[in-house]
């Protein structure tokens, strides 16, 4: 007489759960947020008269060409948009400026009421 082979069900169950780890694991549940940014070229502006340009240095911050402290520039910023809601704002980075400070000026300047503003990027030269 054979006996009939009992088929086990542990392998399947630890293959499942390393699976299921797995991809917990290797899933994000972050949300993502994106950013609409308009670039304007250096001296391509046209149409921007009475934009107000932040210069974003390695160590402060100019607004018009003057150096102001963050918020200083925020204050100045937020009485512009109460004064004119669709106030254009320029942001001109320097060179070796890291992204995430620039994208946390933004995130600062849209706080305070920011709908319009692009960053300002050097032409280049052909």
């Amino acid at each position: 007489m054979r006996r009939s082979a009992i088929i086990s069900m542990t392998p399947l169950i630890d293959v499942v759960f390393i699976l299921l780890v797995f991809f917990m694991l290797a899933s994000s549940f972050m949300t993502w947020r994106t950013l609409e940014l308009n670039v304007a070229k250096a001296g391509g502006a046209g149409g921007m008269t009475g934009a107000m340009l932040v210069e974003l240095q390695a160590d402060d911050l100019r607004l018009s060409g003057r150096v102001m402290s963050d918020d200083d520039v925020l204050k100045t910023l937020r009485q512009r948009f109460r004064a004119d809601p669709a106030q254009t704002v320029l942001i001109k980075p320097a060179p070796g400026v890291p992204l995430q400070r620039a994208v946390a000026l933004i995130d600062r300047i849209a706080a305070v009421g920011g709908r319009d503003v692009s960053f300002i990027v050097p032409a280049v030269a052909r």
